[in-house]
């Protein structure tokens, strides 16, 4: 039986990019790897960053549902995100041609109980550039809002359609703090 192979879009490499250079930028080293499906990946490492949809990783969607303030779902209509706290649902508008596309920003418990892991993740690979941007953009904002505790937020993300380039990203959420430090 064949080994499945593993496509990366261009917008995620282009996430990739962003949050490597933010982390080198802050003296820590990174290395790239590509999970290969069904998506197991191993959480349970110091200063890991995930990037990518729970469509696709599917182990880091369950440990996601830990996060009782926002998240992700998935019906008849597709994926789109949910803020817990109010019940509002965010449909990515460019599932009808708008360029706008919404994404998930939070850091999570490790399987294991000893940390946290970052994780971004849009609902389409526009969304998950578009909170790379929102990280590069916001870093020391957010850091002095969380320091390392625990929390998730949701972005908007306007982009060119042509350039498939970020334009405009702006919150959707406020920055939802969970108790507890990482």
């Amino acid at each position: 039986m064949p080994l499945a192979m593993a496509v990366v879009s261009a917008e995620m490499l282009a996430a990739y990019e962003k949050v490597s250079n933010l982390a080198r930028g802050l003296g820590l080293k990174t290395e790239y790897e590509v999970v290969p499906p069904p998506g197991m990946v191993d959480l349970n490492r110091t200063n890991l960053i995930v990037v990518g949809s729970p469509r696709i990783l599917p182990f880091v969607g369950q440990v996601l549902a830990s996060d009782a303030k926002l998240g992700f779902g998935k019906d008849d209509g597709g994926l789109f995100l949910v803020n817990h706290q109010t019940g509002e649902e965010f449909r990515s508008p460019s599932d009808k041609g708008e360029p706008v596309d919404y994404g998930y920003i939070g850091r999570l418990p490790r399987p294991d109980g000893r940390g946290t892991f970052l994780y971004l993740a849009g609902i389409h690979a526009m969304g998950t550039l578009g909170v790379a941007q929102y990280l590069e953009d916001h870093l020391d904002e957010l850091y002095r809002e969380v320091k390392n505790r625990r929390f998730s937020l949701l972005v908007a993300c306007t982009y060119d359609p042509m350039k498939r380039s970020v334009k405009k990203v702006d919150a959707l959420t406020p920055i939802y703090r969970t108790e507890g430090v990482a």
